[in-house]
């Protein structure tokens, strides 16, 4: 068995607090590795650490920054193979789903290397009489990052690559569910060249989650998780100074008009549904069929192809998706298909009875279809994260289009049709962050922002994107006079450039 300590100052420390938490192999279900769960005062050992080193790295020049991140780019191409099997193995994806989520994290590292650029200010050479104005983008100082299990890979890199870019010391706490990839990640980064003490990695609990909230040095927060945690850490953040990001959790519609690609949209909800278990904040998880002939076609479609799922170990590079991450998570997503049942939604596909022959003890869920869900249900209202798929059926485009407005979540959505006036009309109105028009997931690339609307995100600025840059650096803006020229005698009105 594994001990998972702390990675301090380009090193592994082990905790000292005595609290540990069990890691789990979700496709045996087996305990793989004892997680140390940092105090408070480990928790201000890794601050101090940053504090001491993150000076030097903000005085080191954008271009050589970026350079870091070029060969860390070349490790993670040698060590992609096990990295996706460490992923595998501590979340339960497969290993392709896996290095696509490795690959979604290289892409924002990609954008970081843009760091010279996109932290240029702007200069204005005689904004009046002799005199110049120019801004400059600085670094925060000591940041940090909460990260969920469902994407180990792929957030941590979201959240320190373009941070550290902009020369800030970055504090990752990673989800203790799924650490050994992120911790790889922070000795790939000092194997890349990168000081210690600019990325330190704690590992925790909701005590070391408060202790990074509460701490003054700590300028700012990125959070991704459940909806009611991330109002946690906004207003706990906010309340102590810091400026603060969070992300939580969605209900993610997919709107199939009459005129849509039956295959397609089939092919496309069934990915995007049930891949990765469900475990995607991204996940389709309501089909809404405009009109009762789009609804049957729809459902002669996908009931088969929801009962053909094939569901297998992580090694199994041909499932279509892996177990659940943990077997609390399992028995959650089961009673949220026991709830619809009792709701009166009508379960047509049943998977709850599923067993891996040889990992019966391993955290593994078939597909589950509803059809004929209602608004009022706790199905439709709350996320389940798991491989669930609702049906929810709409008379009219109007109805569906309201449908996707009123949820309390907004952080995907997609449309599937062949009309573009009706594709353009719903990217105009619906009130959601990011849509895909005949896309099931719309995740932006890197070079765009990530982010929902409503209770989906909390915060003005975006994940990646230019609006990362925002978030990790402040502005100054100088106006500059030099004394040739310069009128002798105090001026007591408000200045201006005339």
């Amino acid at each position: 068995m594994k001990d998972v300590s702390h990675f301090i100052g380009g090193k592994h420390v082990k905790g000292t607090s005595g609290r540990f938490a069990d890691g789990y192999q979700p496709m045996t279900g087996e305990v793989i590795s004892k997680i140390a769960l940092a105090s408070k005062a480990e928790v201000r050992a890794a601050v101090e650490n940053s504090m001491a080193a993150q000076p030097a790295w903000a005085a080191t020049n954008p271009q050589r920054r970026a350079r870091v991140f070029m060969k860390f780019l070349q490790l993670m191409e040698r060590e992609n193979e096990a990295l996706a099997e460490l992923l595998a193995r501590e979340h339960g994806k497969t290993i392709p789903d896996a290095k696509g989520d490795i690959l979604r994290g290289i892409e924002v590292v990609e954008f970081a290397l843009g760091a010279p650029h996109l932290l240029k200010g702007e200069f204005t050479d005689g904004a009046g009489p002799g005199i110049d104005m120019y801004s400059m983008r600085q670094p925060l100082g000591v940041v940090a990052g909460i990260t969920p299990f469902n994407f180990p890979a792929m957030i941590p890199m979201w959240k320190f690559a373009p941070a550290i870019a902009c020369g800030n010391a970055f504090i990752l706490k990673p989800s203790e569910r799924a650490p050994g990839v992120p911790m790889r990640l922070a000795e790939l980064m000092i194997e890349a060249g990168l000081p210690a003490g600019i990325l330190n990695v704690v590992n925790g609990d909701k005590e070391s989650v408060d202790a990074l909230l509460d701490d003054p040095d700590i300028k700012a927060i990125g959070f991704v998780g459940s909806t009611s945690i991330a109002e946690y850490v906004y207003s706990r953040g906010t309340a102590t100074g810091k400026r603060v990001q969070c992300f939580g959790g969605a209900k993610n519609h997919m709107v199939i008009m009459p005129d849509a690609d039956m295959n397609q949209a089939v092919d496309a909800l069934i990915g995007a549904g049930c891949g990765s278990a469900g475990e995607r904040c991204m996940a389709i998880s309501v089909a809404v069929p405009v009109g009762k002939g789009t609804a049957d076609a729809l459902m002669q479609k996908l009931i088969p192809r929801v009962e053909a799922l094939k569901i297998g170990p992580s090694t199994d590079v041909s499932a279509d998706y892996g177990p659940l991450v943990t077997k609390e998570a399992l028995e959650r997503v089961k009673s949220y298909v026991d709830i619809g049942v009792k709701e009166g939604a009508n379960l047509v596909v049943d998977g709850r009875g599923f067993k891996m022959q040889g990992y019966e003890k391993g955290f593994y869920l078939g597909g589950c279809l509803f059809d004929n869900v209602t608004k009022d249900m706790r199905i439709y209202k709350e996320e389940i994260f798991g491989p669930v798929l609702s049906v929810l059926r709409a008379n009219t485009y109007g109805e569906a289009l309201k449908l996707c407005n009123d949820h309390e979540y907004g952080n995907g959505v997609a449309i599937y049709t062949r009309d573009g006036d009706a594709a353009r009309d719903f990217a105009s109105k619906v009130q959601v962050g990011m849509i895909g028009v005949n896309v099931p997931i719309p995740v932006p690339l890197a070079y765009y922002t990530f982010g929902g609307w409503k209770r989906s995100g909390f915060g003005d600025l975006n994940q990646h994107g230019p609006d990362s840059f925002r978030f990790y650096t402040k502005t100054k803006t100088i106006t500059a006079r030099w004394p040739s020229g310069v009128k002798e005698g105090a001026e007591f009105s408000i200045p201006t450039m005339g």
